[in-house]
């Protein structure tokens, strides 16, 4: 049961002069991304078919997911009245699919799928509380902030049936950080990518490198090193490593040197 509705959100308090157009286009993608839970919720139900304690579950997480794309796709109206995000949906939908014929996990096993959502869920929980961080549009600001509490809550749904499903799969560390960074490499596939495209371009042709460059223009310098480190100890715990240990040190340093670099390269890019 999702802890907030619509109706809890302010949107009397919107705020149209601290909208900008990078914002509104990075959360026109994201809405795209949330509403289209539905999919994975099939795919999940797919992999897990004898598991109905995870089916429930699962079919919980993905109504709180769709309401956040609900809420982010109202938000982008009122900031671009002449949003149509039915019509941006459907492009991304035509553009865009999983395998929702799988009946085994991409990942090899079921515990790799666990771990590759809990990195979903520490990266849509950081993006989140970068957002909220980085704005001071009040509307938005209040829906990233209940988004984000929602998707460390997620995290900590996957965590738990991750650690059940290890009890029987027994995959080590080394499998686990295999499974968790090819995941993290994923950010770049055409999911982002076509839902920033579908959402901003019309219908013009599709460029996957210009759209993933443009997303992350536009997303990467929200980021602060808090939002790292707190995403680091995430994939720690899920990989199975000491949350404040020299890997996890060594990591947060790779991390933020990394995303400094990328941004910067991205904003000599943009000029």
């Amino acid at each position: 049961m999702a802890s907030w509705t619509l109706d809890d959100i302010p949107w009397h308090a919107f705020d149209r002069s601290k909208v900008t157009p990078d914002l509104v286009a990075i959360v026109k993608a994201a809405s795209m991304v949330e509403y289209n839970a539905g999919d994975y919720v099939a795919y999940l139900n797919n992999v897990f078919a004898d598991d109905p304690r995870f089916r429930k579950a699962i079919e919980g997480w993905g109504r709180e997911e769709v309401q956040h794309g609900v809420a982010l796709a109202r938000w982008a109206g009122c900031a671009d009245p002449v949003f149509n995000f039915e019509e941006s949906f459907h492009r991304f939908k035509d553009g865009f699919r999983l395998p929702l014929e799988a009946t085994s996990s991409v990942r090899g096993s079921r515990t790799g799928e666990l771990i590759a959502r809990c990195m979903v869920e520490t990266g849509t929980s950081s993006y989140y509380t970068a957002l909220a961080d980085s704005t001071d549009e009040p509307v938005l600001k209040e829906i990233c902030r209940k988004i984000a509490t929602d998707e460390f809550a997620h995290y900590a749904l996957f965590h738990n049936h991750m650690r059940r499903y290890l009890q029987a799969e027994r995959l080590g560390v080394f499998q686990r950080l295999r499974v968790a960074l090819g995941r993290i490499a994923e950010s770049e596939d055409d999911e982002l990518g076509y839902a920033f495209h579908a959402a901003n371009n019309g219908n013009a042709p599709y460029d996957r490198k210009a759209a993933i460059r443009a997303y992350q223009q536009h997303a990467f310098p929200r980021y602060r090193n808090e939002h790292v480190r707190r995403g680091v100890k995430m994939i720690m715990s899920a990989i199975g490593l000491a949350e404040d240990g020299p890997a996890a040190r060594a990591m947060t340093w790779l991390v933020l040197a990394l995303l400094r670099l990328k941004t910067h390269s991205l904003a000599r890019a943009a000029v």
